[in-house]
């Protein structure tokens, strides 16, 4: 009878070293869940440097466009000079419509909004016909330059107004379309500028810069060359 327990515990101690394909499948659907618990762990923090990896990286197939931007910022108004400018290479993907590939493409034209340095400049940025049609809100738009004969009313002016264009022919009757010698010559036009006077003083220097559909364009530039013009708000 003693050799019984021993017999038994050498029994389990055989199992143990050779076991049975009871014992395998077993552990194929009874697997160790401490075991399991450190493989998911594992797995997930592999999953996760990688995806870091290939976002910081990015996508090393996707194209890359050399853009102009601002190399410091900008006001209204300015003549860019090259030193305003700078290129850099972005996504092509990522870039706004009509960015600006090249230097020479604006330098020495007049930036018609505030920038901030880095900002992708692109078409309607400066005086063009992207910006005419822009701010008018069709396609066949110019835009005009005009001196207005009340200098102060330029201080008032911001851009995206919208104000109606007139002038004066003293010498006129009153009649149809006039009050006391006054002409319409454009509605519900918009200003896209004012430039900064050259000086800081003499407002006269002052330019706005209207965008208008091209039939009313004309009428105004022909205007401007031979009578005072101004215009009232909206």
């Amino acid at each position: 009878m003693s050799r019984t327990p021993a017999r038994n515990r050498a029994t389990r101690a055989h199992r143990s070293l050779g076991p049975s394909w009871v014992d395998r499948l077993s552990e194929l659907t009874h697997p160790n869940w401490a075991r399991t618990l450190v493989a998911r762990r594992v797995a997930a923090a592999a999953l996760t440097c990688l995806a870091v990896a290939l976002f910081v990286r990015g996508d090393p197939d996707s194209a890359r466009s050399p853009v102009v931007v601002a190399a410091r910022d900008l006001q209204p108004g300015r003549i860019l000079a090259d030193t305003d400018l700078e290129v850099r290479e972005f996504e092509a993907g990522s870039l706004p419509d009509g960015a600006v590939t090249a230097v020479s493409d604006i330098s020495g034209r007049t930036l018609a909004g505030p920038t901030r340095a880095g900002e992708t400049l692109t078409d309607v940025r400066v005086p063009g016909p992207r910006l005419a049609a822009t701010a008018a809100g069709i396609e066949d738009a110019r835009i005009v330059p005009v001196r207005l004969a009340d200098p102060v009313v330029a201080e008032l002016l911001r851009e995206g107004d919208r104000v109606d264009v007139l002038t004066v022919d003293a010498d006129a009757p009153p009649h149809s379309g006039r009050q006391q010698g006054a002409t319409v010559l454009a509605s519900d036009a918009v200003v896209v500028l004012v430039t900064p006077s050259a000086n800081g003083r003499d407002q006269r220097d002052r330019v706005v810069m209207l965008a208008l559909p091209a039939t009313e364009a004309t009428t105004v530039a022909a205007a401007s060359l031979t009578s005072a013009i101004t215009v009232t708000f909206q």
